[in-house]
């Protein structure tokens, strides 16, 4: 690509021009990147580096080069949301593809065994150790920790809302509210109480290990396929473009698509609204209850 230079001073009302005429270029195409990232995303700074970038789109653009203004901001505006993003994600650009190549190759896995894959039959696809297949999961833990935690208790205040919030975006963030209280209560008896202990009682994958008496990895795995489940039930519900294909038959398939339906039929609009306050605050008694066995889960 050809170094961009900056325009000379003299350009400047004709850069103040570009930029009055297309600042709703930055809100679509902040639109278009929300509606595809977690709830806990701060549209405002999405928006401020979407704002950065057209600024800077217009001050570096030569209109002799034959491209339109348009296309030419729109690209950029893209590449600054996506730095953006990454840069608010615990998880490197590494772990995050090496986890697409482990949720790959389970799926495949999957449809081919018509079960749940073991882990050595993932490690043994992928050439590599059960060791670092557990290290995968273990940064994917780590990676998943902001979205969920703030929804926990004793995170919430960070978590509210602006009371200056307009009213649309107020409303569908109570919605995603309670559906993320719905999708973590309607998991699986065993994957719900991992996420309980580790999210929000801050438990240790150690401590948790000894209490389902299974292996620390193994928490590491059912920690990574809880959020993921519980991202895709929320998508099934407020996004359904963005859900993985579905298998047609098959344990695993059927299993996901009873979730689907139970979260679907757990609640109303009024409901998931009810479980907030008007300005976007956790009510009390919406919190999911703490607990020391599996078979002790509760949701409030």
């Amino acid at each position: 690509m050809a170094p961009i230079t900056l325009c000379p001073a003299t350009m400047a009302p004709e850069v103040a021009a570009l930029i009055r005429h297309h600042v709703s270029m930055v809100a679509a195409l902040v639109t278009e990147r929300v509606r595809k990232v977690p709830a806990h995303v701060n549209r405002d700074d999405l928006t401020s580096a979407g704002m950065m970038a057209l600024v800077l789109s217009a001050r570096a653009f030569d209109p002799t080069r034959g491209v339109p203004f348009t296309l030419f901001a729109a690209f950029r505006i893209r590449g600054a949301l996506l730095d953006e993003l990454r840069a608010m994600d615990w998880a490197s650009r590494s772990v995050r593809s090496r986890a697409r190549d482990v949720e790959s190759t389970r799926a495949d896995l999957t449809a081919a065994l018509d079960r749940s894959p073991a882990s050595t039959d993932i490690a043994d696809a992928l050439g590599i150790s059960t060791r670092e297949l557990d290290s995968v999961y273990a940064d994917l833990a780590r990676g998943a920790v902001l979205s969920l935690q703030e929804f926990a208790a004793d995170t919430l205040p960070a978590a509210s809302g602006s009371r200056t919030e307009c009213p649309e975006s107020l409303i569908l963030r109570r919605e995603q509210m309670g559906y993320l209280h719905d999708a973590i209560a309607a998991l699986p008896e065993r994957l719900r109480f991992v996420v309980i202990a580790y999210f929000f009682e801050q438990r240790q994958m150690s401590d948790i290990a000894i209490g389902l008496s299974v292996t620390q990895s193994r928490v590491s795995q059912l920690c990574t396929e809880a959020t993921k489940l519980i991202r895709d039930g929320m998508n099934s519900q407020l996004d359904p473009d963005a859900l993985p294909p579905l298998a047609q038959t098959g344990r695993a398939a059927n299993t996901r698509a009873a979730y689907y339906r139970a979260l679907a039929d757990r609640n109303t609009v009024a409901g998931r609204l009810a479980m907030s306050t008007p300005h976007g605050e956790m009510r009390p008694g919406a919190y999911i209850e703490h607990t020391d066995k599996p078979q002790r889960v509760k949701i409030a």
